[in-house]
């Protein structure tokens, strides 16, 4: 039995495809990134690849191709580019956040300098627009509405709510489009090019994208309520950078009399203080907004099993409604 994230496969026919279909991918995005005439390029294009990952969009790619024939020659390609433009967003996304560390390394800022880090980003999309040009116009169309869904979703994030808009609202724009978009590209890309029905992806895509959604707001959950590094970053994380996620905006959505130290800490203190950071999850962690924010986690894992349950019952279907079952189970 292997595990992909975030489930294991103990079906062994689907576990050997996905893993030797990961396998390709990783030599895909060594080949398609590499620039060997370029040293510092070369250098730079693959040093996100090398850090490892859990390559998770890859997954749902090869996973939604189960419901055709998942050894169809553009599925790895496919994959391969969806990877390509999650990699490039994350050399972007540190230079933006001023971030030091990527995946336990240096970030490629911090490695090289800002500059540096924006090109290699700009790189990485392009090569994926040349694996996709050749996997045709659908493909490019796609990819380019994701893409523009992502840098959407960005802006809206840098920029902030509009004075008359609903924070939680905007929050919840900002994961639909920064997040969500490529996640469902990953399934709509897996279905599409095995050649599975029209109806197949049609629902997979949606059911991505709810899934994608119900794994950051698991996150968020899990930055207030771990006592350990379970969402993949120490807890207080999103406090420390001065991210309003799902649990503090709906804490201060729902805030009473009662809750004054709350608004006070999330409000104007500096979180990067250790001891005001501990005091507001300590709050938060018994705050009504936990349950608030867990409900709306569960709404959105109901959606995404809701469209797999309509898909035909084979082996990748039941990974994809373990995924439903994991995203809610992990934040107890």
């Amino acid at each position: 039995m292997i595990t992909v994230v975030p489930v294991e496969l103990s079906d062994a026919a689907l576990a050997a495809d996905v893993t030797d279909g990961l396998a390709l991918v990783e030599d895909g995005l060594r080949k398609a990134a590499s620039a060997p005439h370029y040293n510092l390029l070369d250098q730079t294009s693959g040093y996100l690849i090398d850090a490892g990952g859990k390559r998770f969009r890859a997954t749902l790619v090869l996973l939604a191709a189960q419901f055709g024939n998942p050894q169809d020659d553009r599925v790895v390609p496919a994959a391969v580019a969806i990877e390509l433009t999650h990699l490039a967003t994350l050399y972007h996304d540190d230079v933006m956040d001023e971030a030091d560390v990527r995946r336990g390394t240096p970030s490629a800022n911090s490695r090289w300098d800002n500059s540096v880090a924006i090109l290699t980003g700009d790189y990485l999309f392009a090569c994926a627009s040349k694996i996709l040009a050749d996997l045709g116009p659908d493909a490019v169309r796609i990819q380019a509405e994701t893409f523009c869904r992502l840098v959407a979703g960005q802006i809206a994030e840098t920029v902030g709510p509009r004075p008359d808009q609903d924070p939680l609202e905007h929050y919840m724009g900002v994961v639909t489009e920064k997040t969500a978009s490529l996640i469902a590209a990953s399934g709509q890309f897996g279905a599409m090019f095995s050649g599975a029905p029209a109806s197949v992806t049609e629902r997979i895509a949606p059911a991505c994208a709810a899934l994608g959604v119900a794994f950051q707001l698991s996150d968020d959950i899990l930055d207030v309520s771990s006592d350990t590094d379970q969402s993949g970053k120490t807890p207080g994380t999103d406090l420390r950078e001065g991210v309003r996620t799902l649990p503090v905006l709906h804490a201060l959505r729902s805030a009473g009399p009662a809750d004054r130290r709350l608004v006070e800490l999330l409000s104007g203190s500096d979180l990067t203080d250790s001891a005001a950071r501990t005091e507001t999850l300590n709050l938060l962690r018994a705050h009504p907004a936990m349950e608030m924010a867990k409900a709306d986690l569960r709404h959105w894992a109901d959606l995404a099993r809701t469209e797999i349950l309509a898909l035909p019952e084979v082996p990748a279907r039941a990974a994809f409604e373990a995924m439903c079952n994991f995203v809610i189970e992990r934040t107890g």
